[in-house]
């Protein structure tokens, strides 16, 4: 039986100015973290002890040998990972503000991950794996989103757990509606559908996280994470658990809530995608995103 979980998306590099409040024109010097949501959502996985292969990609250059090298070097498997030529590796130059929000200025050609990385293989990858993770990120473009969908097609007509979490980068998108439809698409029947409060609300149009939650059940979902910020986490569907929130000295919130559903998944993942796993770590998690607040970059 295949025990790997296949994670679709790009890694990334974040060049982080570590100075909060400052505009990227006042930015005296950057520091550079390993980035990419599904990336970091892998290589959490890993560090807790699943199987996980990454399947996107980086451009051949430097940066994106750094890349491959930090998720060789965190044992995430690479079979599905590919370093373009002539492509320039995605940097995400990061400012903070006064509460560690992050905003991000992109360089880069915008790799087309999925395809360059599954090509004619969809359906071999796919077969190959446990489990399937995305993210709305390989949802943006046309020809990207139709190998993404198909991904998902696949795994369900195979009976493997599909995991969503649908990370919305309004910036991306060409409208609110397009963003929310594109996610919404990736509901039914999903094992486990992690979104933030907002999220919810924009997929649900429901403002209070429990209405969200049950529109995202009825919509197909079996489970349903909405992560509160400092208040904690709820989960709901086929069991149902509340976590407060845990107190942390923020320093950026970049990618804190990647580090939770890593967590998440590298726990249903041990267990054999066996549900009662999502709320028995749900907790760890919880706790795992608030120590990611706690440091300059989602892993280190």
């Amino acid at each position: 039986m295949p025990t790997t979980t296949l994670c679709l998306g790009d890694a990334l590099v974040d060049l982080i100015a570590p100075e909060r409040g400052r505009d990227l024109a006042e930015a005296e010097s950057f520091v550079p973290r390993f980035g990419g949501a599904t990336a970091n959502i892998a290589v959490t996985a890993a560090r807790h002890g699943a199987r996980v292969s990454l399947a996107g990609a980086a451009g051949d250059d430097d940066w994106g040998r750094w890349l491959r090298d930090r998720l060789e070097d965190e044992g995430v498997e690479l079979s599905w990972f590919r370093l373009v030529a002539d492509v320039q590796t995605t940097l995400a130059l990061v400012v903070l503000d006064s509460d560690g929000e992050p905003g991000y200025t992109m360089y880069g050609e915008g790799i087309a991950g999925v395809i360059e990385a599954l090509g004619d293989e969809l359906e071999i990858a796919v077969a190959g794996a446990a489990g399937l993770f995305l993210s709305t990120n390989t949802l943006v473009g046309a020809a990207e989103r139709a190998v993404t969908m198909r991904a998902r097609e696949a795994a369900l007509e195979l009976g493997r757990p599909v995991v969503f979490d649908p990370n919305l980068r309004l910036h991306r998108w060409r409208s609110l509606a397009d963003a929310a439809a594109s996610a919404n698409a990736c509901v039914p029947g999903a094992l486990l559908v992690r979104t933030n409060r907002a999220e919810a609300a924009l997929m649900t149009g429901e403002d209070d996280p429990e209405r969200a939650a049950t529109a995202l059940l009825k919509a197909g979902a079996r489970l349903v994470v909405i992560t509160l910020g400092p208040s904690g986490a709820i989960l709901r569907g086929e069991l149902r658990a509340d976590v407060p929130g845990i107190g942390a000295r923020v320093l950026s919130t970049i990618g804190a809530g990647d580090v939770l559903m890593g967590v998440l998944l590298a726990r249903l993942a041990l267990a054999g995608y066996y549900p009662p796993a999502a709320a028995a770590a749900l907790r760890d998690a919880v706790i795992e995103g608030a120590r990611a607040c706690e440091r300059l970059g989602a892993l280190e």
